[in-house]
């Protein structure tokens, strides 16, 4: 009698069945994980832009013209759009910097996440995972800040 070696279709099947169960959880926890790492980058930029606003404010004792753009800005990033608007009064005492996630770089549609910081170092959070919610700090994980 022959003795045949190679793998049978049972086993070769159960393989499979076994990547794909592995694939099927670590696809989801990479993501997350991925995503948490590029939020830090948002986080960065708003505390950065929060410097270079209170900057601005000490040379020249407003942050800018009333109800516009800011007058700084933060460099550019491959996962958020970042704007900032100055207070609606005169002098302008106040503004609020946001940043907002690109669409399939951090989540998958555009505004996925979206985080606030103002003047008084205010932070808050206003979509994550493309939900809405109203948190007054950072989320980057779950619920937690």
């Amino acid at each position: 009698m022959k003795h045949v070696e190679g793998f049978t279709l049972i086993e070769l099947m159960v393989t499979v069945a076994v990547v794909g169960i592995l694939a099927a959880v670590a696809l989801p926890a990479y993501t997350s994980y991925s995503n948490r790492g590029k939020i830090t980058d948002a986080l960065a930029a708003l505390g950065d832009y929060r410097v270079k606003m209170e900057q601005y404010f000490q040379d020249n004792r407003n942050y800018g013209t009333a109800s516009t753009a800011c007058p700084v800005s933060v460099a550019a990033s491959s996962y958020f759009t970042y704007s900032c608007t100055v207070g609606s009064t005169t002098p302008t005492v106040s503004f609020t910097a946001t940043a907002t996630s690109i669409a399939g770089a951090v989540g998958r549609t555009a505004g996925d996440y979206v985080y606030t910081i103002n003047e008084a170092n205010a932070k808050a959070t206003t979509s994550f995972k493309g939900a809405a919610v109203t948190k007054t700090c950072w989320v980057i994980r779950g619920s937690e800040c």
